[in-house]
């Protein structure tokens, strides 16, 4: 036997396919984890809770969750459709507050109908402006945005002499029903949620924002209308701020000026703690309800177990919990690139 005849025989190299594969599934993994992460957060900690305290999973506690600040997460369903397109909305908490004034002025002037169209007219309106803004000017949605927090604030101080006038909804209007009880504001929010999703997933407008923030030279490219889907969301964001001001006001019983302060970040809290790449192009409405959710119960829990530490220490955990958020993102969108 020839000693030729002795030496190891390489293996056959690999095929593109079977090289591939590795890439691939890491690919899918990592898509799976950003995608339903914060659904797979929640659920646990819906678990652990339950687990050692029995008042968390009683129906009143529940609906304390679910009820209380409904009207805020419909924020949270705006910047989703922002933060798709690689922008960014800092007044949607000055214009929620804008919106419960004007809705409980329209309530105490002109009936049910006024407190509803008026905040509606303005969210749309401020939300142009804005998208105009950030399109036509070229200007960053950030510092346009955060003209639209200061702007907002002011105008609102100046329709209630800096806070002086507080309107009052009227105790027999219809419109304060919106705002009762706790199935309703969460069936309204719950409707718009669905609408929401919808528009995203089943519309050429949801197309449009999902491939703008993925390459917006790519859109423009393909002949996409990226100017005016810009604006749209913008008065989409905008529109959902006001509206969900408007039904506070109802909730409450009067537009009070001092509320809104710190909402937007606790709406781009909850829509990158849903999965939302906060550059854009991938993300979704399902998403953002388990971050709402997720952010909704580390605040009970919080309430439950640390309610002497206040405020501040609530702050601190979500600055930390969006950290670690941020981070795992960067870490999978990297596993997601190809080799």
């Amino acid at each position: 036997m020839s000693p030729s005849a002795l030496r190891p025989v390489a293996p056959p190299p690999r095929s593109a396919p079977d090289a591939a594969r590795p890439a691939a599934l890491r690919e899918r993994v990592a898509s799976h984890i950003q995608r339903r992460g914060a659904l797979a957060v929640l659920v646990l900690m819906a678990a652990i809770a339950s687990a050692t305290s029995s008042t968390f999973p009683t129906w009143s506690n529940i609906s304390s969750i679910l009820g209380n600040n409904s009207f805020v997460w419909l924020l949270a369903l705006g910047m989703t459709f922002v933060i798709l397109t690689g922008g960014i909305d800092l007044s949607v908490g000055s214009v929620y507050a804008l919106g419960g004034v004007v809705a409980a002025y329209g309530a105490h002037a002109g009936g049910t109908w006024l407190a509803i169209a008026l905040p509606l007219a303005v969210g749309a309106v401020w939300g142009t402006v804005q998208g105009l803004l950030v399109t036509r000017a070229r200007m960053a949605p950030f510092i346009v945005t955060l003209a639209g927090l200061l702007g907002a604030r002011g105008l609102l101080q100046a329709l209630t002499d800096e806070g002086a006038t507080t309107y009052l909804v009227p105790a027999g209007s219809p419109f304060r029903r919106l705002g009762e009880g706790t199935w309703v504001p969460v069936l309204v929010v719950a409707a718009l949620f669905v609408l929401g999703a919808l528009l995203l997933t089943r519309t050429r407008f949801g197309a449009t924002v999902t491939a703008l923030g993925g390459n917006e030279n790519a859109a423009t490219l393909m002949g996409l209308p990226v100017a005016r889907t810009k604006v749209l969301v913008y008065v989409l964001s905008a529109t959902l701020a006001a509206t969900a001001g408007a039904l506070g006001s109802a909730r409450l019983g009067s537009g009070v000026t001092t509320i809104g302060v710190g909402y937007e970040l606790t709406a781009i809290a909850s829509v990158v703690i849903g999965g939302t790449l906060l550059t854009g192009g991938s993300g979704s409405v399902g998403g953002t309800v388990s971050g709402v959710l997720v952010l909704a119960v580390i605040h009970n829990l919080i309430d439950h177990y640390f309610s002497q530490y206040g405020s501040a220490f609530t702050d601190t955990v979500n600055g930390g919990f969006l950290a670690v958020v941020v981070l795992a993102q960067t870490l999978l969108s990297r596993a997601r690139q190809p080799d």
